[in-house]
C-alpha cells in the first residue's frame, strides 16, 4: 500500500498537506476523519495515532504526525526533524504548547524532491522558511484557530466563549498580522523570498480559517491582500476552492444544524481545548 493521509479538511493542517500534495502530483490515499464527529479520538484512530492528531501521514510503517517541529543540520538535502523549542508570543497571552505541522510538508518534500522553492536547498533560503515556521507555532497556529472555537464547535456543544476571550484573540490576531506584513513579508513578493514555499502554504491555511467565519482579516492590510492573492493564483483557483469548500460552508452548516454530534470521548476534549483558550 502507498502513502495514506488521515485528514479533515476542516483542520487547517490537513488543508496544507492536502494542497501541497495535490499541487505536487504526490499520490496519497486519503483516509478522512471526521474532527466534529470525533473520529481521531476514536480506539480505531488512536492504534494509528496516540496523540489523535490531524493531519497523520502512514508511509508503510512509517507514521509521521504533526507534532514534531524543527530541525538540524542538513543531510543527503533533507534537513532531520527534531524537538524544538520557541519562545512565546506576547500577544497569545499565557504559553501553550504550539507545534507546527511542518513536519509531514518537509518529508513529502523530500521523499518527492518537490520543486526547490517549497524547501529551498540553500541553506539561507531554508533557514528563512523554518524561522517562519517557529514563529508561526507560537503566534499563528492556536491562534487564528479560536474563532471556529468562539462560533461554531463551542455552541455546538452549549458553550458560550466569554466575551473578553473573544477580545483578547481578536488582539492577538490584529498583533499577529501586523508582524506578519512588517517582519515577514516587507516588501517581498512572498513570506521567505521571491518564490512560494512551505511557510506560505502553512500561513494561508491558518488566515483561511477566521475568514470563512467572516473575519475581514485582509481589510485594511494591503500588502497582505496582494500576498494572498499571489499565493492563491499560484496554487490555482480550482485547488484552492477544492481545498476550502468545507471550512467556508461551515458556518453554514452550523446554521442549519446539520453539523455531527461529537462523540462523548470529542465532547470532553473539546470542553478541555475550550477552557485552555487564553
Amino acid at each position: 500500500m502507498g502513502l495514506e493521509l488521515f485528514l479533515d479538511l476542516v483542520s487547517q493542517p490537513s488543508r496544507a498537506v492536502y494542497i501541497f500534495a495535490k499541487k505536487n502530483g504526490i499520490p496519497l490515499e486519503l483516509r478522512t476523519v471526521d474532527l466534529v464527529k470525533g473520529q481521531h479520538k476514536s480506539k480505531e484512530f488512536l492504534q494509528i495515532n496516540s496523540l489523535g492528531k490531524l493531519p497523520t501521514l502512514k508511509d508503510g510503517d512509517f507514521i509521521l504526525t504533526e507534532r514534531l517541529t524543527g530541525v538540524s543540520t542538513s543531510q543527503g538535502g533533507c534537513w532531520h526533524i527534531t524537538e524544538m523549542r520557541f519562545s512565546k508570543c506576547k500577544a497569545e497571552g499565557p504559553a501553550k504548547s504550539r507545534c507546527p505541522s511542518s513536519a509531514i510538508l518537509i518529508y513529502l518534500s523530500c521523499k518527492y524532491q518537490t520543486p526547490d522553492h517549497w524547501y529551498p536547498s540553500d541553506l539561507q533560503a531554508r533557514a528563512r522558511v523554518h524561522e517562519y515556521l517557529g514563529w508561526h507555532a507560537d503566534c499563528i497556529r492556536g491562534t487564528f484557530g479560536i474563532p471556529l472555537w468562539v462560533q461554531v464547535l463551542g455552541p455546538l456543544i452549549g458553550v458560550q466563549v466569554p466575551e473578553e476571550k473573544v477580545e483578547r484573540n481578536r488582539t492577538a490576531m490584529d498583533q499577529a498580522l501586523q508582524w506578519l506584513e512588517d517582519k515577514f513579508l516587507g516588501d517581498r513578493p512572498f513570506l521567505a523570498g521571491q518564490q512560494v514555499t512551505l511557510a506560505d502554504l502553512m500561513a494561508l491555511e491558518e488566515l483561511m480559517q477566521p475568514v470563512a467565519l467572516g473575519y475581514e482579516l485582509f481589510e485594511g492590510r494591503p500588502r497582505l491582500a496582494a500576498w494572498r492573492g499571489r499565493v492563491e493564483a499560484f496554487l490555482g483557483a480550482e485547488l484552492c476552492q477544492e481545498a476550502h469548500s468545507i471550512i467556508l460552508s461551515i458556518l453554514e452548516q452550523a446554521a442549519k444544524k446539520t453539523l455531527p454530534t461529537p462523540s462523548p470521548e470529542a465532547y470532553q476534549a473539546m470542553l478541555l481545548r475550550i477552557a485552555r483558550i487564553p
